[in-house]
């Protein structure tokens, strides 16, 4: 039987997420990859074992997580049944729906009839009476934008969410259900976007100041690239590595000599500082206090581990950020 570490809570730090009441840990763990059907379910259970006994409270999901979709959801389920049952209440478990689920014109987008139907799916699969925060996935630009919010302002009305979120909204459609969401009295609270050192477009389509300013969290997917914020490929392309074995979401034309000349510069920045790259890659998201959480994924434990290193370390001077400007021009 699984009993949590009696420190977990030690060493982690919790930032509050927006203007809400909800504290979510600077480090979440995000079971986009690894959790699917073929993968190892001991090694899963680990994960999120070692997760937790770090004080990352935060698991972040989706209905389409795999492969197959919903198998993350139903592997995790399992996972709490067996680990986490009378942990639940220090838990938040985030789900989402927007993309493509199920056969037909009533599984994908951002429907009412798609986001309440996805999430009662969801909520089986993990074997749950509610989940705390539910996003909607993606901006469905044919829906009005009016029936997508009402859709999620419903599902905390009906008690199977606590809060909602929006994900890869940029900042302009940001604004526009936020206004929809505080005519309603939603407790919106979050809005999930892609961030790193080498894509940063929330700082560029202005979302990441305006969310700061107007007491909205942040939560940001992909820190370390898909892996080419680590060592991995400093050395050429591992044939274990997800170029090899997925190649979906990272091929080979990514990994440029440009590139990783780069990275041995921000590797080398990084020894100094006594971090690993990828401890600095995550650190620098969390730099400046705007962001809410970062989102890490893992094939391992011990890679969880590692990214929760940086937690005491999240400070770069001016020198350091002219620095890491310079290197990544």
């Amino acid at each position: 039987m699984y009993i949590a570490d009696e420190k977990r809570y030690d060493t982690m730090r919790y930032n509050r997420c927006g203007n809400s009441g909800l504290l979510l840990p600077a480090v979440s763990l995000g079971l986009w990859h690894n959790f699917g059907s073929g993968g190892n379910f001991d090694t899963m259970e680990a994960m999120c074992r070692t997760a937790f006994d770090q004080g990352i409270t935060h698991f972040d999901l989706a209905n389409n997580y795999g492969p197959v979709p919903g198998a993350a959801e139903e592997n995790f389920g399992r996972i709490l049944k067996k680990n986490f049952g009378e942990y639940r209440d220090e838990l938040v478990i985030s789900t989402k729906a927007g993309y493509g689920m199920w056969p037909g014109p009533y599984g994908d987008w951002g429907s009412r009839k798609y986001l309440v139907a996805s999430l009662d799916q969801s909520l089986k699969r993990m074997g749950l009476d509610y989940v705390d925060i539910y996003y909607h996935h993606r901006p469905d630009p044919k829906t009005p934008l009016e029936e997508t919010a009402r859709a999620l302002d419903a599902v905390v009305k009906s008690g199977k969410a606590l809060y909602v979120g929006i994900s890869n909204y940029n900042k302009e459609q940001t604004i526009a259900i936020a206004e929809l969401f505080a005519q309603m009295g939603t407790p919106f609270i979050i809005n999930q976007r892609k961030y790193s050192m080498l894509d940063r477009s929330i700082e560029k389509d202005g979302l990441k100041d305006y969310a700061a300013a107007h007491g909205i969290g942040i939560i940001t997917f992909c820190p370390l690239a898909q892996g080419l914020l680590t060592d991995r490929y400093l050395h050429g392309i591992p044939e274990d590595s997800r170029i090899r074995t997925d190649g979906r979401f990272l091929n080979e034309n990514a990994v440029t000599e440009e590139l990783v000349e780069k990275v041995r510069k921000l590797a080398q920045l990084a020894a100094r500082r006594g971090q690993t790259l990828a401890q600095m890659a995550l650190a620098w998201i969390l730099r400046d206090g705007d962001i809410t959480s970062v989102l890490i994924g893992a094939s391992r434990p011990s890679q969880i581990l590692d990214n929760v290193g940086m937690i005491g370390n999240t400070a770069f001077d001016q020198e350091e950020r002219r620095a890491i400007d310079e290197i990544l021009a």
